[in-house]
């Protein structure tokens, strides 16, 4: 069973039988971790060679230029950037300083458009909970402005919220659970919003105001670990913010998104106040 918040633990983290977070592993804990059925992976991720999106394809590289990579010496969760200073992400993702990495397709490859930029601030919602992962973004301000051009650009946030059967586009660095898709470089997977109603019976009782599903019912196709903080984007607006999930790719087990439309005075406010 998962309930996986798409990463791994750190001592910020609170945990909740059955939660997984869409994060990464290092290695030395898999075996630890197959042994624990409901688990909760919050907070910072650790890297492994198979972490990515289910049933995706690879992006066209830099078609996705506002996808950024949390790194702590190692990819752990990813975020969006929405203006020259500030990345979101997800609130499970938290950590008190992280390098933020723009311009990447190939994260294991130097492919000369990237930048490289460390946070001066990370700023989780005040109002995120570890137990049920809801209110799960957060704001990270770059130590100084990203250079737009064509591999790094914002994204737009909402102007209002999509209604379901909007198609969208996530994409990351998660679990592919696939030997022949090629992880290290960007990933992207079209999913549509789904009602409700359907989010409600995948999830009874879970699903508060601040989370939408998307994906497809049937499974096959999810965001996974590693994903965590990414871009759900729908018409060029930055909808969701990948957060957690029953399984990767589970039938009647959709992913679940922070619904970043509620939270633009939240966003627009923290950002204008430092």
């Amino acid at each position: 069973m998962k309930m996986a918040a798409k990463q791994g633990a750190s001592p910020d983290s609170g945990y909740k039988p059955g939660l997984l977070v869409k994060t990464c592993h290092r290695q030395d804990h898999i075996a630890t971790m197959r042994s624990l059925v409901f688990v909760l992976l919050i907070g910072a991720a650790f890297a492994t060679e198979d972490d990515k999106i289910v049933g995706g394809y690879e992006c066209t590289a830099h078609s996705q230029p506002h996808q950024v990579s949390l790194n702590s010496g190692y990819h752990f969760c990813g975020g969006s950037l929405v203006n020259e200073n500030w990345v979101v992400s997800a609130a499970h993702c938290y950590k008190s300083r992280v390098q933020v990495r723009l311009g990447e397709h190939h994260i294991r490859v130097t492919e000369g458009t990237e930048q490289f930029i460390s946070s001066s601030r990370v700023i989780r919602h005040p109002n995120y909970s570890s137990y049920n992962i809801n209110n799960d973004v957060m704001l990270i301000k770059l130590s100084e402005p990203a250079t737009l051009n064509q591999y790094v650009q914002p994204v737009a946030l909402p102007t209002s919220c999509a209604p379901a059967g909007t198609m969208c586009k996530v994409s990351g660095w998660g679990n592919t659970m696939s030997s022949s898709a090629d992880g290290d470089k960007l990933q992207c997977l079209n999913i549509p919003i789904l009602s409700h109603r359907d989010c409600d019976n995948s999830y009874p009782g879970m699903i508060t105001d601040a989370m939408f599903c998307a994906g497809y019912l049937e499974g096959g196709k999810d965001s996974c670990q590693g994903d965590s903080g990414g871009p759900v984007v729908c018409n060029g607006e930055l909808q969701g913010v990948v957060s957690w999930g029953y399984g990767c790719a589970e039938r009647d087990h959709p992913g679940v998104y922070a619904k970043v439309c509620i939270f633009n005075d939240w966003l627009e406010s923290t950002m204008a106040s430092y």
